[in-house]
């Protein structure tokens, strides 16, 4: 999965703390990024700054996560979305059954390695869908692509 090479330091080093460095997360991203052993969810478009401070807490032993973060978490938690809204079916019905897998892989940091090994495709595969998501939602990065699917409504289907 996503944070495999977590679960592998983890193994090979227990003593290190990890800090993952991410895109806009989900609820259940943070959870598994904690869950295979990271310290730390920092997203990557940070500043230096909070970057060195979640370091520092997490080599103290300490969680490090954006207050941000954690309020948006809870937030999604306590207030759920129960379907996509209408701008996220209208996106959704725009995306073929595969493509809807791949922005939910994107938007759980898998990168396109990641999304084909999860899929069984070549990872050119797993470009030309990542490719094809981007277009057919109209944005310019993974992480534009990620925002707006968690914004919609997208990645809290059942």
């Amino acid at each position: 999965g996503a944070f495999d090479p977590v679960e592998r330091i983890k193994r090979e080093r227990p003593q290190v703390a990890v800090v993952v460095l991410g895109p806009v997360p989900s609820p259940r991203g943070i959870a598994a990024a904690f869950a295979a052993g990271a310290s730390g969810y920092v997203r990557h478009d940070e500043r230096i700054e909070g970057v060195e401070r979640a370091i520092v807490k997490a080599r103290a032993g300490e969680a490090a996560v954006a207050p941000g973060l954690l309020q948006g978490a809870f937030h999604d938690l306590l207030h759920p979305v129960a379907e996509p809204d209408d701008e996220g079916r209208r996106l959704l019905s725009a995306l073929t059954p595969r493509e809807a897998e791949v922005l939910v892989r994107v938007a759980e940091g898998e990168d396109t390695r990641l999304i084909a090994q999860g899929m069984g495709i070549a990872p050119s595969t797993a470009r030309t869908h990542v490719q094809r998501v981007l277009m057919k939602l109209g944005v310019g990065s993974r992480l534009e692509a990620a925002a707006l699917a968690a914004r919609t409504g997208l990645l809290d289907r059942p």
